[in-house]
């Protein structure tokens, strides 16, 4: 059944339901440019948990889908509008209600910015360390829906390491706490961990209690360039092999340094073709020889150029580069990326099968990769009107999504499997599993109005 706006103007206070046309179309759909969408029946933009509850039991009543939006930042097509749908934004719940230091843990509303987040809990020494590329516009609803990672994460674990408690609405309107505020606690299925990463498929959560750290630890900042993607896997590699956890260890090649470049004027391009960034942060002089072999690591694999900076105004500059390379990228075409994850030993094998696969279905694939943890995010950026590459370039990344899974790997690292990664998904596990995955959406979805055709074929 689809809602209508004028339905729905009587279940929420005036102003919270929207249906432009123009405005609905800003909705539909998230950043995954290979993935299908529709115009939303209407846009629903809730500023408490009693509204959201009162949402979703209409339409639960009414077999209305409902699709959870936070900034519209995925990368999977998960928060894509359906046939009929009322998609439910969160940006109007954003408030940070409560910082505890003593305990380190905060209280959050999902449309709360990852950034401005980092931003108060800085303010009293603590740290979150949850830090994807989008952090400076992505929500902390849509990190814990997708179980986001980012940079950091190599070392410090992705959002469900960090999530205590929530609170959602289910099933036909029901409002449940999940989880807890102790350091400790075994009681009960770990049903927090589970809406943790479900997409938005078993309901909308409404608040959210995270862990914190003390403050962030000194860094220091290690750079190499090396002649080719798979020199600078060697180097990957080798650090695990040495037994050194970085803080960061980052992949960009020339084709993301260029287009960064071209925005920015950072003459990033001109030292080598692909650049490996290291940050360590252990502390005192066990940090300096993390650093001491990340360097060893490099030059033993190949590395054309490598240091220790010693500017750290210049450090932070290349990180922050780092997150500008999929913005940088838009400037270009039409941007399709994949998101897979392999053991850290076999990134070199990974990075070798990418430009095989480049070669055979004429793309250029660049490198984008969260090296440290085995997370790739090789892109393709397509000529706007070219559908013929366009075509290659899909054939292409569903091929490295089959490369990932022959290596032991997984389809998706952090950007959910949202509508692009059902078919991965369904090789990735056993048709015993999936049923248990079907199993637990039916039972807490009981009405199946919960983000409905994605996740699962």
């Amino acid at each position: 059944m689809s809602a209508t706006p004028a339905e729905l103007e009587g279940v929420l206070p005036e102003g919270r339901i929207l249906s432009d046309p123009g405005v609905l179309a800003s909705y539909a759909h998230d950043e995954a440019e290979r993935a299908p969408y529709t115009l939303p029946a209407a846009v629903a933009r809730p500023q408490c948990t009693e509204e959201v509850a009162a949402l979703v039991s209409w339409c639960a009543a009414h077999g209305v889908p409902v699709v959870a939006r936070g900034a519209g930042t995925g990368l999977s097509g998960g928060a894509n509008a359906v046939e009929g749908c009322v998609v439910v934004s969160f940006e109007a719940m954003n408030a940070v209600l409560r910082i505890d230091p003593e305990e380190r843990l905060t209280i959050v509303q999902p449309g709360v910015i990852n950034d401005h987040l980092s931003e108060v809990c800085a303010e009293h020494g603590l740290w979150y360390p949850p830090d994807p590329a989008s952090s400076p516009w992505s929500t902390i609803g849509g990190n814990v829906a997708t179980n986001a990672g980012g940079l950091c994460c190599v070392k410090y674990g992705v959002t469900r390491d960090y999530v205590l408690g929530l609170e959602a609405v289910v099933g036909t309107g029901e409002v449940v706490r999940l989880g807890r505020r102790s350091a400790k606690g075994v009681a009960g299925y770990d049903l927090t961990g589970l809406m943790v990463g479900s997409e938005g498929t078993l309901g909308l959560i409404t608040e959210i209690t995270l862990r914190l750290r003390g403050p962030r630890p000194m860094e220091r900042t290690v750079v190499g360039y090396f002649p080719d993607a798979s020199t600078a896997g060697r180097a990957v590699a080798a650090i695990a092999a040495a037994g050194v956890v970085p803080s960061a260890l980052e992949l960009v090649d020339r084709f993301c340094l260029e287009a960064v470049d071209a925005r920015k004027q950072m003459g990033l391009a001109a030292a080598g073709d692909v650049l490996l960034l290291a940050r360590c942060d252990a502390p005192g002089a066990a940090g300096d020889e993390e650093a001491a072999t990340v360097l060893a690591s490099f030059n033993a694999a190949g590395a054309t150029w490598s240091a220790r900076s010693s500017d750290q105004a210049e450090a932070d500059a290349l990180f922050t580069a780092r997150r500008l390379v999929y913005p940088a990228l838009e400037r270009l075409g039409q941007v399709l990326t994949e998101d897979v994850c392999v053991p850290r030993m076999k990134v070199p094998d990974m990075l070798a099968c990418i430009e095989g696969i480049a070669r055979r279905h004429e793309v250029r694939i660049a490198g984008l990769a969260h090296a440290g943890d085995g997370n790739l995010h090789p892109v393709i950026v397509v000529p706007y009107g070219d559908d013929a590459a366009r075509a290659r370039g899909h054939v292409a990344l569903e091929c490295v999504i089959d490369k990932a899974l022959a290596l032991g790997g997984t389809v998706t690292g952090e950007h959910g499997v949202g509508l692009l990664k059902r078919r991965g998904l369904a090789a990735e596990l056993s048709p015993q599993a999936l049923a248990l995955h079907r199993a637990v959406k039916n039972a807490l979805d009981t009405t199946g109005i919960f983000n409905p055709g994605k996740v699962f074929l």
